[in-house]
Parts: C-alpha cells; structure tokens; sequence
C-alpha cells in the first residue's frame, strides 16, 4: 500500500512517501480500504515528538478515516466486505495516512449514507472528543452557560454547535476574521482573544471547555462560578490545577465507541451539526498539511482525500 510516514521525529522533512506493507487483521478486526483521513492537533505534535512517544520507525501517523471493509476477521459478523465504515482509532494505535488499515470492528461504525467519505473523516475524532467531553465529562445541562476556548477550530467548532443544540448559552474565544463564521455555528457571545481579555469580559460560566491550552487555560478557569467545570484537552496528560478548591478541572477520557460514532451520524442527519469547513489534500503533501495544522490558525480541518 502507499502511504505517508515519517522516518523519524523532527520537521515536515521527515515525511516519505512509498510502499508500505499491507496490514493483516486480526480476529476481530476489519480490514479497511481507506478513502478520507482526517489530520488533527496531535499529529504534528507526535512527528515533533511533543508526548516523547517512543515509536518504530517508518511510522504511519493519523487517528480517524473513513473507507471500505476489504476483509473481515474470523470472530466478526456485523460488518461485511463491502460495508462502508469510520473510526478513531484506539489509543495507542496509529495509521490512517495510508491506503489501508486494520481495526477492530466493536470501534468501527457503519457510515450513514448522507455522509462522503471526507464529511466522516472530517467529523470522527472531534466529534467523538466534543460529545465525550459535554455528555460525559461536563454533563452540560440545558440553560447552562458555557465557555469553549478556539471557536474556530474543529473540536470547538463541532462543541458549539453540540452545546446548542443541548440548549446551553455559548460563549467562545476567536479572532476578528472567524467572527461571523463562529456565530453560524451557534455561538452567543464571541470573544476576541486578540483584543479582549476573557477573563474581564466574562463571568458566571456553569462551565469552561479549553481546546487551546496556554495562557488561554487560566482564562478557563477565571470565567467559572461557583462549583463550576472545566476540561482541558491540550496540553499534558493530567488536568490543570483550579485557583480554587470549588472549580473541578477534567481531563477527559476520550475513549472509542460505535455508539459515540453513530451518535455524530444522527446529529448530522437533524441538522443539529454541520460539516466544518474542509481543506483537501493528497497523501504526497503530507509535509504541507503539518505546516498548516501546526501554524494553529486554521479555520475547520484538513482531511486527506485518498480514493
């Protein structure tokens, strides 16, 4: 199969692009022809080598995709060659910039009709990480108001839209330029991060979701009231320590389901979220995408289109 991979851990010029072995599933996996991967955060921060990853070089990066069941382990009988598919992978297990992946079929979802390739790529992790953390972390309630940090990106993107569509007051943090594209999205109140400070700005949030990390987690904390939340998905492993004993600081554990997959299918399909903006491009500019991803400011996200 061909596929991107790094050949160590460094800049963009790490990057190749040649034959790779096929994958072989297991038991009770699938084997997948892949059509769509999704880049995310976390990808140019694994090749820069951010977590101290300790990986076997050439490395295959990327975490969801959308394809074709090519094959089918032995132990599976509710997915089928031919069955149209998406995933996130497991952690720990990396490999969508390329043409083929195994994956166990229990993680592995039947892709809705109305939804390309690219729309399921696109949408997979981060709808996973929105809906995990506002369910299940957050327990966002209906008439809370909320704080989602990096507006315009795509776990704050699909988060607004998910939080609205909860019936929750959103406040979010972008700059000038991506204004109006945040209040489509279903956005309340939009701060200028640039220009304003949050923490003068805003106050009294039930609850504070930082997908940006830095200066901007302080913030997260500074706007909530008493006995609010707040979850961070940047940054370390543990949560960020809160200024006060009533704030509760999450670190959300985003683990992989069918169900949270098929969730993101029926938000979808009531028009309860849309697709965000996407960029294409080929596997061979692998090396360009991690420039555009790492320079922090992109507007949606950046999905490999592979078949």
């Amino acid at each position: 199969m061909k596929a991107a991979y790094l050949v160590a851990h460094g800049g963009v010029d790490m990057f190749r692009y040649d034959d790779l072995p096929d994958p072989v599933p297991g038991p009770d996996e699938v084997l997948v022809d892949i059509h769509a991967a999704s880049v995310n955060a976390a990808d140019w921060k694994v090749r820069v080598n951010a977590y101290g990853s300790k990986l076997q070089f050439p490395y295959v990066l990327g975490r969801d995709f959308s394809g074709v069941v090519s094959a089918v382990g032995a132990n599976v009988s509710d997915l089928a060659i031919g069955d149209e598919v998406f995933a996130v992978c497991p952690p720990g297990q990396e490999g969508t910039y390329c043409e083929k992946i195994a994956i166990k079929a229990a993680i592995t979802a039947k892709k809705p009709a109305q939804m390309s390739h690219v729309d399921a790529a696109a949408l997979a992790l981060i709808g996973l990480t929105a809906i995990v953390t506002l369910d299940e972390s957050l327990k966002l309630q209906k008439g809370e108001k909320i704080l989602i940090h990096g507006g315009a990106g795509g776990v704050a993107g699909f988060a607004i839209q998910y939080a609205k569509h909860l019936g929750a007051h959103v406040v979010t943090t972008a700059s000038a330029r991506n204004a109006d594209y945040v209040r489509s999205l279903g956005a309340d109140e939009v701060i200028d991060y640039n220009t304003q400070n949050v923490a003068e700005v805003v106050k009294d949030c039930d609850c504070a979701f930082d997908t940006v990390g830095g200066e901007a987690t302080a913030s997260a904390f500074a706007v909530l009231k008493h006995g609010g939340r707040a979850a961070f998905i940047a940054g370390g492993q543990q949560p960020p320590t809160p200024p006060r004993a009533d704030i509760q600081s999450i670190r959300p554990a985003v683990g992989r389901s069918r169900k949270h997959l098929e969730r993101i299918g029926e938000l979808l399909a009531a028009k309860a979220i849309t697709v965000p903006p996407v960029t294409l491009f080929s596997l061979q500019d692998a090396a360009k995408a991690h420039e555009i991803s790492e320079a922090r400011h992109l507007r949606g996200k950046l999905v490999f289109a592979i078949r």
